[in-house]
């Protein structure tokens, strides 16, 4: 399902268009289409939410918020990384899977 602008910006009380338009020019967020009839999808809202809980929950800098996404989106590739080894794992025979076991 893909979110208009306005509607991704009607999710946030305290949220002005214009510092999500700066989140979209600073590629922090990466919507589909040009501005300003960007269209969001469920990832980009989430993507969203994140930074607006960084910036005005947590009361994460401006400048800290590109090192803090790149830290998170590293931890999001390990895990779907270690999601395909552990299938590779699983399609193993019983003995193999004993020895990576027994290997850990």
């Amino acid at each position: 399902m893909m979110l208009q602008f306005s509607a991704v910006i009607a999710m946030f009380s305290d949220l002005p268009a214009q510092e999500l338009t700066v989140w979209v020019e600073r590629g922090w967020v990466r919507p589909e289409g040009e501005g300003p009839a960007w269209e969001f999808q469920e990832i980009d809202v989430a993507r969203v939410r994140l930074i607006h809980d960084l910036r005005h929950c947590m009361d994460i800098g401006e400048d800290a918020i590109p090192l803090v996404l790149s830290l998170l989106d590293q931890v999001y590739e390990l895990r779907a990384q270690l999601r395909s080894v552990l299938r590779a794992v699983e399609a193993q025979p019983d003995e193999v899977r004993r020895a990576i076991r027994a290997a850990l």
